[in-house]
């Protein structure tokens, strides 16, 4: 699925409808046990939206979802619709991250921090935040969202990281 960043709204024209398998597949993801390590839970529920919504997708080694986007100027962004739910006080919480600049040495440059300290303030929906040597945009919405919410999500995270990638890393496409 192409995104345009001057036209967001029209990620949801043409979405597939998910067959019964696929979503049987999150059913049984991370029920498997083994007698050292306890496989990470896997948000059933976000992997019957992302389906719904036709997006491709994978489960990576937390019980994430894996999702990469293709954008404008043959670009793809990668995506990760965190299957964990943080809490505080009433508040159920789920992120939606998406990398967009990579460190060596661990210390982001000055002007890159600036510049990302900027964009969150800018940023409707969503923020930066320093993950390890990668610049992560991070939005986080409710944990029931609905299919349409997360849709919405998925787009500015992808958007804003994307267009950042572009910004601070010209002619690179890592992410």
């Amino acid at each position: 699925m192409k995104l345009n960043h001057s036209a967001v709204g029209a990620l949801g024209v043409a979405m597939l409808m998910a067959s019964t398998s696929a979503s049987a597949q999150y059913a049984t993801v991370g029920s498997t046990r083994s007698a050292a390590v306890e496989a990470p839970a896997v948000e059933v529920s976000i992997g019957r939206q992302l389906d719904e919504l036709g997006y491709d997708h994978d489960v990576d080694d937390d019980g994430d979802f894996k999702l990469v986007l293709e954008m404008e100027d043959d670009r793809t962004q990668l995506a990760y619709v965190r299957s964990p739910v943080h809490e505080f006080g009433s508040h159920r919480i789920r992120e939606i991250w998406s990398p967009a600049y990579r460190v060596d040495g661990g210390r982001f440059p000055a002007p890159v921090s600036v510049r990302l300290l900027e964009d969150s303030h800018d940023s409707v929906l969503g923020s930066w935040v320093k993950q390890g040597d990668i610049a992560m945009f991070v939005v986080k919405i409710a944990a029931d969202a609905s299919t349409t919410e997360l849709k919405d999500a998925i787009a500015a995270a992808v958007t804003t990281a994307d267009a950042m990638e572009t910004e601070l890393s010209p002619g690179s496409d890592e992410f």
